[in-house]
């Protein structure tokens, strides 16, 4: 679907749910990594993509001189913004995770992260339930691009489709009113625009690496 727009393929790679291809748009070579779902599969993509260009395959160390990438996520989600409708875009400011990847890294929060963070704990009482939530912004840089035509807020990271997303099959929920606490919260110029379940993921690794990190994703429902 996307090296379609390439004017090159130099080469394609496929292994279970990721399937690579790179290539180049005029002199621009750049590729395209299906992930597959979920902040687990996005722990294993991030590390293997850092690796491609920070660890020295030959002598199985890591490079002296680092190297920055950019990683721009294209994916789905739902809004939880009234006025984001169905096929707009929104390209996330933070991504807030309410899954648990980042605890088993040392992420450093700035003071409006771990302003956003706490009141984001207090609004929803989630540690209550026994979840952690963290933050990672996106980077100022990409962000920029993406201005034009795009809604901005803070993307939430969840777990799973059903339960940590609010829908209801056979099982009960424990936090029945978690997706209405979403929307309503407001910290500053802060809110949360969308939730899906790769965002916080990148945002956090990708700060950890040192590499440039965007989200956009496209409303498929608002919830």
């Amino acid at each position: 679907t996307v090296s379609k727009h390439f004017d090159k393929i130099e080469y394609k790679r496929e292994h279970r749910e990721f399937i690579t291809h790179t290539g180049y748009i005029g002199s621009k070579r750049l590729s395209v990594l299906s992930t597959g779902i979920g902040p687990d599969n996005i722990d294993i993509a991030l590390n293997e993509v850092d690796a491609l260009v920070n660890v020295d395959f030959e002598t199985r160390t890591i490079r002296e001189k680092k190297k920055s990438v950019s990683v721009v996520r294209m994916g789905t989600c739902g809004s939880l913004q009234g006025e984001v409708g169905v096929d707009q875009l929104v390209a996330g400011t933070h991504g807030l995770g309410v899954d648990n990847l980042l605890h088993f890294y040392n992420l450093a929060n700035n003071d409006e992260e771990q302003a956003i963070l706490a009141a984001f704990e207090q609004h929803t009482q989630i540690t209550a339930n026994n979840i952690q939530p963290y933050i990672a912004s996106a980077s100022a840089g990409l962000l920029k691009h993406f201005t034009e035509g795009y809604n901005h807020g803070i993307t939430v990271t969840c777990p799973g489709f059903y339960g940590p997303q609010g829908r209801i099959l056979r099982l009960p929920l424990k936090m029945p009113n978690l997706v209405d606490q979403m929307t309503s919260f407001r910290f500053g110029n802060h809110h949360i625009a969308n939730f899906e379940m790769e965002t916080s993921a990148i945002y956090g690794l990708c700060n950890l690496l040192g590499h440039q990190c965007l989200s956009v994703n496209v409303i498929v429902a608002n919830r």
